[in-house]
């Protein structure tokens, strides 16, 4: 054996033991699945040449045990990987005479759950088949697995942790954090200790198989449907004849291309119907021989010209996204592909327009650049596209360099926000989604929440982005057109004020209506008067007006508000009467809260006593204050608080 192969297969070992850590531990992509099959193939084939095979190749091994905290355990049943193909003809020869079935190869993170006596006794990451990591105490922060079943014996099943396309697209637009693919995303989130973050990320565990019971099952499919019974959701699977095989797999693949799929998928899995058959195969290697056999797709690739790198801005980061001359890939036209950040712009070598690109559609699903040939200067703007501030960049978390905006009050930053606005509880506008608002506020159509009812201006624009048709595009207008008459209570949760969900803005609107809302909010009037608004509530609904009332008179410019006010004018218990309050009180905290409760109930506060005043408020009847004294003059009735109280309030 020539030394230089022997450097070569070192040197790949290691490049590709790097990637998966990075790959398996949440870290910043390294390269992607089309560059490490590619290198696999190549490491393998050098091994078969040589015979010189090194005790950690991942030709030897499944993966890498990841990098949390949490115990090690070794897999009572190990998690060994399946041989994989691109030939349909393999999977056929495969499968001889036998029934098999066909399913998803879901592209996330495999755990492995045991059941006991009808509980979730542990949920363990497959880390390298042999052992992996405890994660039970993260069980009840992922969907899908359920803490107990009404099964009591034994149950050992495999699957995978995902996040959706949509759920990875939200996360990443609201948050600084920079992951690659849901898959990145999900590894990550593992290994974090805070639940209720885990939470956030909607991690969702499908059953790939079901790896043991104590019942005497033989059929593959009769396992997985005690699974369904159980409460389970296992993957999607078709039973076939050994002639349908390759019918099936084309048809399959056809439905990724067309993008019918929101979870991540990178191939698809056969195996037989009959377990035992399968158990009898044993293993070689790292592969299970009957265990199953995954078909993974041929990746074609393009080569294109780079047109430009736009940048565009969501939470606090600012992402890089090529622009490039067209080209024809898995059925489709595509001509954009993110670059995820400053380091990946730099890995690949994108330099300035008319820079050679090699593009793939990762998974038949996902535009991804694998290669570039540099032509002029890799530029990095020095503001924002959303609000023109300054840029800078920063370290992340996984090690990769980001750019972020420096301004706080970006609108970009405050997406959520927006998403709130749109939601069906707030101002219902449909088509308004995460992403839309963020391509609009890329484009410098939105600044704030008035701007949305201003798009029109903008119409023949929005028709030319990518994703907008004629259609699209009016029942977009339409939507927002029908929110400018909004419900109060709905405006009151759309303005997204800390604290004031539905339930206390449905509590404000009905005890004083929008008017009274404003009123109080201007003048500094304690809400906590209202049933169910505690001082803290009403804090925030101060400061936040504060803070944020010339961009609230804006957006009312563009509203036609319904105050539906359910206590109307005649059922308030201070309608229309005007009081003055002078003295210490008992009952109120101070003279504010009195104040707001009175304005709550319809009533009128002013600072000194006249004709029109109906009552004078002092605990202190007899006191000889000038209001007092003014309020016998003209026969105005002096009451307590505690008189107040019995005719004023429900207390009473």
């Amino acid at each position: 054996m020539s030394s230089n192969k022997k450097i070569l297969i070192d040197s790949l070992v290691k490049k590709l033991n790097d990637a998966s850590d990075a790959y398996y531990n949440g870290k910043e992509e390294l390269m992607s699945n089309y560059e490490w099959d590619k290198l696999f193939d190549q490491l393998s084939d050098l091994e078969k040449q040589t015979g010189y095979v090194l005790s950690n190749s991942p030709t030897q091994t499944v993966g890498t045990v990841q990098n949390n905290d949490g115990d090690k355990v070794a897999h009572e049943y190990p998690a060994l990987s399946l041989a994989k193909t691109k030939d349909i003809n393999d999977m056929i020869d495969w499968a001889g005479e036998r029934d098999v079935w066909l399913s998803w190869k879901l592209d996330g993170l495999t755990l492995v759950a045991t059941y006991d006596n009808g509980n979730l006794s542990s949920l363990v990451t497959r880390g390298n088949g042999i052992i992996g990591t405890n994660i039970t105490s993260l069980a009840s922060a992922i969907q899908g697995i359920p803490l107990s079943i009404h099964l009591k014996t034994h149950l050992v099943i495999r699957g995978e942790a995902i996040i959706t396309y949509s759920d990875f697209e939200n996360f990443c637009l609201s948050s600084d954090n920079d992951y690659a693919n849901p898959r990145n995303l999900a590894s990550g989130s593992l290994s974090l200790k805070d639940i209720n973050e885990v939470k956030k990320r909607n991690i969702q565990w499908i059953p790939f198989t079901l790896v043991h019971t104590d019942e005497l099952i033989v059929s593959w499919g009769e396992r997985m449907e005690l699974l369904k019974n159980l409460g389970f959701h296992p993957v999607e699977a078709e039973k076939l004849h050994p002639k349908e095989i390759e019918d099936a797999i084309t048809r399959w693949s056809k439905r990724v291309a067309s993008n019918q799929l929101d979870y991540p998928v990178d191939g698809l899995v056969m195996v037989f119907d009959d377990t035992e058959y399968a158990r009898r195969g044993g293993a070689t290697g790292h592969h299970e021989k009957r265990a199953g056999l995954a078909y993974k797709w041929q990746d074609t690739s393009k080569t294109t010209r780079l047109e430009k790198v736009e940048w565009s801005c969501a939470a606090s980061t600012i992402t890089p996204v090529a622009i490039f001359d067209p080209v024809e890939l898995e059925g489709t036209t595509v001509k954009r592909a993110t670059l995820h950040n400053i380091s990946e712009c730099r890995r690949l070598g994108i330099g300035g327009r008319g820079t050679e690109i090699t593009v793939i559609k990762a998974n038949k699903i996902i535009p991804k650049i694998i290669a570039a040939k540099s032509v002029g200067e890799f530029s990095i703007p020095n503001e924002c596209p959303v609000c023109h501030h300054e840029t800078k960049i920063e370290i992340s978390s996984s090690g990769a360099e980001t750019l972020h905006c420096t301004n706080r009050d970006c609108a970009a930053k405050h997406l959520k926000k927006y998403e709130r606005f749109v939601s069906k509880y707030g101002m219902d506008i449909n088509g308004l989604s995460l992403q839309t608002l963020n391509k609009f506020m890329n484009q410098g159509y939105i600044k704030n929440f008035s701007d949305i009812y201003l798009l029109k201006q903008y119409e023949d624009q929005i028709k030319r982005l990518d994703g907008f048709g004629e259609k699209s595009v009016d029942n977009l207008f339409q939507a927002i057109e029908n929110s400018r008459q909004v419900k109060a209570e709905n405006l009151l949760f759309a303005l997204g004020i800390p604290m004031i969900g539905v339930d206390a803005a449905r509590k404000i609107i009905q005890a004083i209506g929008f008017e009274q809302f404003l009123y109080f909010s201007k003048n500094k009037i304690d809400f906590s008067s209202i049933d169910g608004i505690g001082e803290k509530m009403s804090a925030s609904i101060i400061e936040w007006y504060e803070n944020n009332s010339d961009d609230l008179n804006l957006l009312l410019q563009q509203l036609t508000v319904q105050d539906n006010q359910v206590n109307t004018s005649s059922q308030k218990m201070c309608n229309q009467l005007t009081f003055v309050i002078t003295g210490s009180l008992n009952h109120y905290k101070n003279r504010d809260a009195l104040k707001s409760y009175i304005l709550s109930q319809n009533g009128h506060v002013t600072g000194s006593v006249s004709r029109k005043t109906d009552y004078l408020i002092n605990n202190d009847i007899n006191s000889k204050s000038g209001k007092n004294k003014k309020a016998k003059e003209l026969n105005i009735p002096i009451i307590t608080e505690d008189d107040f109280i019995r005719q004023f309030t429900n207390e009473g």
